[in-house]
C-alpha cells in the first residue's frame, strides 16, 4: 500500500440512466483533476428508482454502466469503484453489484450485495429489496493492489453486519468500501456510528460514497458521504449536498494505529 488520495462521490441519482452517468462523469473528471488515485461512486449510481423499474431496465443499465466505468477509468487513468448497479441473474432477479475497475479499464474485482434491505420503518416507510434482488454468495471479496493496498468490498445494508467486515479484516483489508444509498430515516441516527465502528474495530480506513436527497417522488437518502481513518476519525463529511470529498490513505498511519491498538492480534474468536 502506498500513500494515496481517495475521493468519495456524493450523488443524487434519479430514474434516468443518461442523466446519472453524465452527473457521475463530471464528478469523476473533477476528482481525477485533483489527483485522486481511487474514485468511489455510491450505490445505484447509474439508476435510482423503484425496484421494479430497476429490474425491468437492468440489462440496459448494466451494459451501459459497465462500459461507462471501463471507459472513464481508462480515460482518466484512475482506479474507479462502481458503487453498485443492477445485473440480471439466472433467477430473473438482479444482483446489486459493486465493481473495482483498474486504470486500464479492466475489472479487478466484483461483489454482489449479500444482505438485502427488507424493513418496515415508522411512518409507513417500507422496503423489500429481496422481491427483486438476488443475494450474492456468502463470499467476502477483497482485492490486493500495490497502489491501493487491500480493499474490502461491501454495499450499504452490509454495514449492519460486523461479521462481514471482520472476515474482510482477517483477509487483510486495509480500506473498507461501503457505497450506499442509506435512507434519511435511519441515516440520521445510525450512519456515522456504524461506519466509525467498522473503522475502529477493524483498524481500517473506510470510504463510504453515498446518495443524497430526493429520488423520484418519495425516496429520500441521507447523504453524508464519509472518509474515515483507522482510529475512527472522520477525515471528510460531504453533508447533504452533491459533490466530492477527499481523504489520504497513509500506510504509516495505519501501521501506527495497529501498533498502538493491536486488537486484531488479540482476537480470540
Amino acid at each position: 500500500m502506498k500513500e494515496y488520495t481517495v475521493a468519495a462521490v456524493q450523488m443524487n441519482s434519479q430514474p434516468d440512466l443518461d442523466l446519472n452517468l453524465e452527473q457521475a462523469y463530471g464528478f469523476i473528471k473533477e476528482a481525477a483533476g485533483k489527483e485522486a488515485t481511487l474514485v468511489a461512486l455510491p450505490e445505484n449510481f447509474a439508476f435510482l428508482g423503484k425496484l421494479d423499474a430497476r429490474l425491468e431496465e437492468s440489462e440496459k443499465i448494466s451494459v451501459q454502466a459497465e462500459k461507462f466505468l471501463a471507459d472513464t477509468a481508462r480515460e482518466f487513468g484512475i482506479y474507479l469503484l462502481g458503487g453498485s448497479y443492477p445485473v440480471l441473474s439466472a433467477s430473473g432477479k438482479v444482483f446489486n453489484r459493486s465493481t473495482l475497475i483498474s486504470p486500464d479499464g479492466s475489472t479487478l474485482a466484483s461483489y454482489d450485495k449479500i444482505h438485502l434491505f427488507d424493513v418496515d420503518l415508522e411512518g409507513g416507510e417500507s422496503y423489500r429489496e429481496s422481491d427483486y434482488v438476488q443475494p450474492g454468495e456468502n463470499e467476502p471479496v477483497t482485492y490486493k493492489s500495490e497502489d491501493l493496498g487491500i480493499i474490502g468490498l461491501s454495499v450499504c445494508y452490509d454495514l449492519r453486519f460486523p461479521e462481514l467486515y471482520r472476515v474482510l479484516s482477517k483477509n487483510g483489508a486495509e480500506l473498507l468500501a461501503v457505497p450506499s444509498a442509506f435512507t434519511r430515516t435511519t441515516g440520521k441516527d445510525h450512519w456515522h456510528p456504524l461506519l466509525r465502528s467498522r473503522a475502529i474495530e477493524n483498524t481500517c480506513y473506510v470510504v463510504a460514497p453515498a446518495q443524497t436527497g430526493l429520488h423520484g417522488k418519495s425516496r429520500k437518502t441521507y447523504g453524508h458521504s464519509l472518509v474515515i481513518d483507522p482510529w475512527g476519525s472522520v477525515l471528510a463529511d460531504a453533508g447533504e449536498d452533491t459533490g466530492i470529498i477527499y481523504g489520504r490513505c497513509d500506510p504509516k498511519h495505519l501501521e501506527e494505529v495497529r501498533r498502538s491498538i493491536p486488537s486484531l492480534k488479540h482476537r480470540q474468536l
